[in-house]
């Protein structure tokens, strides 16, 4: 089991800077044991590979590995747990933006370098209440994928999410059953077949690897951004088209209920170059409008 260590600066949010990996509680390819240890099962260039990794008492993360890809986890660790991102350039302009900041010292945006494998769950969540697309990713991965290498695979039954060719393989009725309709299923297909020229994305600036996933129908500005967000770490990676953060930021910056994009962009303007930095910032303080109406149910369409 090949390990590797890495002492991170201080303060450091391990858990909170992964957070935005884990889709859902129950998610197949992420798991947080009760010793404090992050797991992540992951494809890389490389191979499949698991990833274990937890902050010991003297501040160092120990990280250990295991599958094919265990190495290139490894050399890729420190960018991983957000080594590269430079949080000393952002400037808070807002005063609930200087609080959240103050308490949230230690969060890292994290770098991946794995765009396939973020784009098709921000695929999955397009349209869909997030509770709907943690279980189709649930479901898909554990139909499709592999078990992971190591004591993931046969202890905490992990998966690695399928290869770019199994997605388009996947039937008709098997994304009907995990309740994805068929603009969402052909947009993973798409992504699928052109997986590799996707992948160049990760070493691009961000126009030009914006440009590049949406050049593939049925993926928008908020999907690249989605999954630019944890494959690049990108400061400035701003989800735009989203249903709730407008009218969050909007209400947490101006105290406007129903803002929309065009007023989000307005007010998150003083942070360019970090704006998604200032966006998360604001979603962890909580202050959001309240709900007027009660949740959307959304028939399954796999009854249907």
């Amino acid at each position: 089991m090949p390990e590797r260590t890495w002492t991170p600066p201080d303060p450091y949010d391990l858990g909170g800077s992964l957070q935005v990996l884990r889709r859902g509680p129950y998610d197949p390819a992420c798991r947080r044991t009760a010793d404090g240890a992050l797991w992540r099962a992951t494809r890389t260039p490389q191979g499949p590979a698991t990833l274990r990794v937890r902050r010991e008492g003297d501040g160092r993360v120990l990280a250990t590995a295991w599958g094919p890809g265990a190495d290139w986890v490894l050399e890729t660790l420190p960018a991983f747990l957000g080594a590269e991102d430079d949080p000393a350039a952002f400037v808070p302009r807002h005063r609930l933006v200087a609080e959240s900041l103050r308490r949230n010292r230690g969060l890292r945006l994290i770098r991946t370098g794995l765009v396939f494998e973020a784009l098709v769950p921000s695929i999955l969540e397009q349209r869909v209440t997030t509770q709907e697309a943690y279980r189709a990713w649930r479901l898909l991965l554990r139909r499709f994928g592999e078990r992971a290498p190591g004591p993931a695979g046969e202890e905490l039954g992990m998966y690695v999410m399928p290869q770019p060719r199994a997605w388009v393989m996947v039937p008709s009725w098997e994304w009907h059953r995990a309740g994805v309709d068929g603009k969402r299923s052909a947009a993973v297909v798409r992504a699928a077949r052109v997986a590799a020229r996707l992948e160049e994305a990760a070493g691009m600036e961000l126009p030009a690897a914006l440009a590049r996933l949406q050049a593939v129908p049925g993926i928008g500005p908020w999907t690249a951004a989605e999954a630019l967000q944890r494959s690049n770490g990108d400061p400035d990676a701003l989800t735009v088209g989203d249903l709730h953060l407008p009218g969050t930021i909007g209400y947490a910056l101006a105290g406007v209920r129903d803002g929309d994009d065009a007023l989000m962009l307005e007010l998150l303007a003083p942070y360019a170059g970090q704006r998604h930095r200032a966006a998360r910032l604001i979603l962890l303080t909580g202050v959001a409008p309240a709900r007027r109406a009660p949740r959307q149910r959304h028939a399954r369409i796999a009854r249907l």
